[in-house]
């Protein structure tokens, strides 16, 4: 497996604002530039550095080193300064490290991971490389995307270093038609990871949102190139909280849950990349084979809603009510209504709770 760091460069810039519409709010967020990328990476371990010893390690001045600090703390991390003392963050961060993730991995994974600082977004970028003919099994991960996307092109609101995001290409011999329920076996490959580390509890909410006790833990979004009848390349984008600042949290307008929280300890993001990308490997080599249909019943045994009263609201504008009961073997939500159980693909549903069980 190749792996592959994309480097800062020495050019000083200043930070930029991006502006980015959704549903009528605007939201502002500050992007670095490589050089305070590079300043992070050296503070990450939240021991103090000094100006003079970060002038060195960079080879810049001083007052360049300051103005890096600022935008370090402009996108949301504390920063302490002390007079005599230097620089350090308020608490450590696993910075990602393509390096590292490759020795969590080990020789078994097909993956190629590229890790890069900043992206509008790892599925646009990745998009556009399948396009271009970029091989099976590459894999980007980005310290920060400006403008990160879920389903329904919602938003995805996360702080430098406080997040997982990700995204892999998997080429399938088939085409899109073939390929209901990948979403859902996507989500429980997050969920199986997760529980690798230590987490229980974990549940899905169809069709791919992770959910720990109710609240948002990770999301997943799923988009596909190709040919009706194959072969198709299919990109995974996968976000996953690690840590939530009282500041992202105002920012994202669902209840939520982030890792080290739950686990009560630091999370090493290159880590939890590789038990995400090793549980993709095998559920993506088993649904190629066979389709969704032997994670029917693991996915049901997870699912948040089963058996309970939901709401859905359908792309037309309609609504429909009724009891979930699973899911069907094309990954479709069944749905008991007055009118008999009926079928729902994902497309641009969007579903809610609306009761207790029955």
């Amino acid at each position: 497996m190749d792996s592959s760091v994309v480097a800062p460069r020495d050019a000083v810039e200043p930070a930029t604002e991006h502006y980015r519409v959704r549903g009528g709010v605007v939201s502002l967020a500050l992007s670095m530039k490589p050089l305070a990328y590079h300043l992070l990476r050296l503070l990450a371990d939240g021991e103090f550095r000094s100006g003079a010893a970060l002038a060195h390690a960079t080879g810049l001045s001083r007052a360049t080193v300051w103005n890096a600090v600022q935008e370090i703390e402009a996108s949301g991390l504390d920063v302490f300064s002390v007079r005599g003392r230097g620089y350090r963050l308020s608490q450590p961060i696993s910075m990602l490290d393509a390096a590292k993730i490759h020795q969590w991995l080990g020789d078994a994974a097909p993956f190629n991971v590229e890790v890069a600082d900043e992206v509008d977004s790892t599925n646009t970028l990745l998009l556009q490389r399948a396009q271009a003919g970029a091989s099976h099994a590459s894999v980007i991960a980005a310290e920060w995307q400006r403008a990160g996307r879920g389903r329904l092109n919602r938003p995805w609101h996360a702080a430098v270093g406080g997040a997982l995001t990700f995204s892999v290409l998997w080429r399938f011999s088939q085409g899109a038609a073939t390929l209901a329920g990948l979403s859902l076996a996507a989500g429980l490959a997050v969920v199986r990871a997760l529980e690798t580390l230590g987490v229980t509890g974990a549940g899905l909410k169809w069709p791919n949102d992770v959910l720990w006790r109710g609240r948002k833990i990770a999301g997943i979004l799923i988009e596909m190139q190709g040919e009706a009848l194959g072969p198709s390349a299919v990109v995974i984008g996968v976000g996953v909280n690690v840590r939530l600042s009282p500041a992202t949290r105002e920012k994202i307008d669902q209840a939520s849950a982030d890792l080290e929280t739950i686990l009560e300890h630091a999370v090493d993001r290159n880590q939890l990349l590789a038990a995400l990308l090793n549980e993709f490997n095998k559920t993506l080599l088993e649904f190629e084979r066979e389709g969704f249909q032997p994670f029917r019943e693991d996915w049901q045994r997870h699912h948040v809603h089963q058996g309970c009263a939901v709401r859905l609201a359908l792309p037309n504008g309609a609504r429909e009510s009724g009891v979930a009961r699973g899911v069907g073997a094309d990954g479709s939500l069944l749905l008991e209504t007055a009118r008999g159980v009926l079928p729902f693909h994902s497309g641009d549903v969007s579903l809610r709770a609306a009761g207790r069980a029955v």
